[in-house]
């Protein structure tokens, strides 16, 4: 039935110069799943455009991990009554996290009329029935149900052609106090880990570079899967097809992060030397009120394991200040871990309340002022962390994908190490997409720059 609405849809739209504008805010789950929803247009016969105004059918791929996200679309939303008004029979449609919530998909229907289609985030191959639905009852039509095959049956429209987001699993089983993910993303689903293989093959194959395993907690792979691979085989697997390519992977959890997937990423050669470890905070007590279940005596083992193993592997981490109720104490020690893990970079917020989490329903005492002079200070500590840790590359030899021209300096490229390491490099356009190898002659808290050699 769903092969007949695209054939159907085919006929309607193929050949009438339909334009589709899609944006997915948020992570790069969210951004993987819009270039599945940009596939399935296209297959039915749109051709695209980065303007709301000149389109024909508007997709927003929504966030749901913070309720400020969430606003900003719904004033999007908003915005787009005029656009309706100007163009009847103009689509608009609304997918992502945001949707996978009954109180969001309630507010929709009842104070955003322009909206004529939801779509929640395992339910992408309804699209083309949603369109058909709408297009011969001119009525409202969604679909937030989840569904155990969330494959997608369409050519995946990448942004990039040399970088690839290939998803390995969906959902999250953790249930972080702080975090929506488990409500809006569903529990843990893995894909058959031979379809995954000979996705990243044919990518390879077309001239990707980088690829990029994509779950919320990638460690997890393959355990609800029956005689399937663990995830530390799948990266041993991926590594083994043939192609001048690096394999990345995010995220991981630090309660999964075993031994045998450390020698995993150590002896693997297409595995990038990096890993993202997000520890959110170095407190015990903290750790224990997020639901973590790890301690940072745990963390440290982990750390010390690779730093011993591999001196320039780089880690980087999420840090979350002001958890309700955090102590001076508690802000110090996530200081004096990130003193002692000397990480190359670390992405911190400011706790924000998320209704539908554990964590919203504890009553918060910190001013807002003492968690802004907190972020201060942990930024501080770790400007003069990467100033210093930066200088270990200075004089070695880089190998770098580079991916775009330099913002500041004309003539100029960037791109990423093995390591994750941004670098700045004098070069053509015509090497971006390609591996370069740079000889680093200087280092800044953010950056490297250097020379190809």
């Amino acid at each position: 039935m769903e092969l007949d609405y695209r054939k159907k849809l085919k006929e309607i739209f193929y050949g009438n110069n339909k334009k589709a504008y899609v944006h997915s805010f948020g992570c790069q789950l969210n951004v993987s799943d819009g270039e599945k929803i940009k596939g399935i247009l296209k297959e039915i016969g749109f051709s695209f455009t980065d303007s709301p105004e000149d389109s024909d059918i508007i997709i927003l791929n929504t966030c749901a991990v913070r309720e400020s996200a969430e606003e900003r679309v719904f004033g999007i939303i908003g915005s787009m009554k005029k656009l309706k008004a100007e163009k009847p029979d103009l689509i608009i449609g609304v997918s992502g996290c945001m949707t996978a919530q009954e109180k969001n998909l309630e507010r929709i229907k009842k104070s955003y009329p322009q909206v004529d289609i939801v779509l929640g985030t395992s339910a992408i191959n309804s699209l083309p029935g949603l369109i058909y639905e709408h297009l011969n009852s001119n009525r409202f039509a969604y679909d937030i149900s989840e569904y155990a095959d969330f494959s997608c049956r369409a050519e995946q429209v990448r942004e990039s052609s040399f970088k690839a987001s290939v998803p390995i699993m969906f959902g999250c089983n953790n249930f972080c106090t702080y975090c929506i993910v488990p409500y809006v993303r569903g529990r843990e689903r893995s894909r058959n880990s031979q379809d995954i293989i000979d996705e990243v093959t044919a990518l390879v194959n077309q001239g990707y570079k980088e690829i990029m395993l994509l779950g919320q907690n990638v460690n997890s792979y393959g355990k609800d899967l029956e005689n399937d691979m663990t995830f530390p085989e799948l990266l041993r697997e991926i590594n083994k097809i043939e192609g001048d390519f690096i394999i990345r992977f995010m995220s991981s959890h630090p309660k999964d992060a075993t031994k045998e997937l450390l020698d995993t990423i150590l002896e693997c050669d297409k595995v990038a030397k990096h890993l993202h470890l997000p520890v959110q905070s170095g407190s015990n007590s903290i750790l224990r009120a997020m639901n973590r279940n790890y301690t940072v005596e745990k963390y440290l083992e982990t750390v010390k394991y690779l730093r011993e193993r591999y001196k320039d592997f780089s880690l980087t981490t999420d840090i979350i200040v002001g958890f309700p109720n955090e102590t001076d104490e508690e802000f110090q020690d996530t200081v004096r871990l990130i003193k002692q893990v000397e990480y190359d970079n670390i992405y911190s917020f400011i706790y924000s309340k998320r209704s539908g989490t554990k964590a919203s329903e504890i009553s918060d005492t910190i001013p807002e002022e003492v968690k802004s002079r907190r972020m201060r200070e942990l930024l501080e500590v770790q400007r003069e962390i990467s100033d210093r840790h930066y200088k270990r590359f200075v004089g070695k030899t880089m190998r770098v994908l580079a991916d775009g021209k330099s913002r500041k300096h004309e003539g100029f490229l960037t791109g990423k190490s093995n390591e994750f390491i941004i670098a700045e490099f004098e070069g053509d356009e015509s090497l971006i997409g390609s591996f370069v190898n740079i000889k680093v002659t200087d280092s800044m808290n953010w950056a490297v720059t250097g020379e190809i050699i």
